[in-house]
């Protein structure tokens, strides 16, 4: 995690002292639904304080914003995850070459209905309730209810991080609701008593209870330092090194006094 801390600060100095003043156009935005409420925001106080610089800005997941970056629909993709090297050898073929740009950190919390008793779980548990092996809250610990499993499709940076952190590639069972978004899950938990899901930090809410994993809570301070252990960081990718407008908008995210504090204020852990 620190080297990752330590790249981060390179990436952003460079980037900062690379700035270039704004021209005139428009950008476009697609990707991960978790990097989504960070960008709203930024993208809401970026047009404000830019009036001449229009920004389009759509989910969809990870994978369809490096997609969208493949094949040159969008000039900024959101990625809960990393690019894989299917996807750069991909990219490198059409005279792409994406560069990425980590924008904040986030951790997967695991979610169950407020009525749920059930306060803390092991990854080992995860596991084996999303392999279909548990199937009762009681048989770890919680009420006598059998489990609804909501995941997330595989499109989702989000999916793929808990993929490789929770289930070591097994596969999570077909019985598994698959979900297209945080705010889908959050809406799927708050609804069902029965329910276990995953979200990111900035989606917790009233509406849904989240879970210790291994005896530690998702927090900020859990996701910098390390302790929690689904944690991430996020990012932006671009085309290249960036120019003109999407410079100055990745500066901004990057920014401590601007982005950043966008950053926290969707619920998210800032870089700095």
């Amino acid at each position: 995690m620190k080297k990752l801390f330590n790249l981060t600060a390179i990436v952003a100095a460079a980037v900062m002292l690379c700035a270039t003043t704004a021209i005139a156009g428009n950008l476009v935005i697609k990707g991960s639904t978790t990097v989504l409420p960070i960008s709203q925001l930024a993208v809401e106080a970026y047009m404000k304080a830019n009036p001449d610089v229009n920004i389009s800005l759509s989910g969809g997941g990870s994978s369809n914003g490096i997609k969208a970056i493949i094949d040159g629909s969008t000039d900024i993709a959101n990625a809960s995850r990393f690019i894989k090297d299917k996807e750069v050898a991909l990219a490198n073929e059409k005279g792409v070459y994406p560069v990425p740009f980590a924008v904040a950190y986030d951790s997967i919390i695991p979610v169950v209905h407020p009525s749920n008793n059930l306060t803390d779980i092991t990854l080992a548990q995860l596991k084996d309730i999303y392999m279909g092996k548990v199937k009762n809250f009681k048989e770890i610990g919680g009420p006598d209810l059998k489990i609804v499993i909501c995941s997330r499709d595989t499109s989702s940076g989000t999916y793929e991080t808990w993929e490789g952190k929770v289930m070591n590639k097994e596969r999570v069972t077909p019985a598994a609701q698959v979900m297209a978004s945080n705010g889908a899950i959050v809406q799927a938990i708050s609804n069902n008593k029965y329910a276990i899901g995953y979200i990111g930090i900035g989606y917790i809410n009233e509406n849904v209870k989240a879970l210790k994993v291994n005896g530690v809570e998702g927090t900020k301070e859990s996701t910098l330092n390390g302790t929690f252990p689904i944690s991430r960081p996020l990012f932006m990718f671009t085309n290249s090194w960036p120019t003109g407008d999407t410079l100055n908008f990745v500066n901004y995210m990057l920014h401590p006094e601007k982005g950043q504090k966008m950053v926290a204020e969707a619920g998210y852990v800032p870089l700095y």
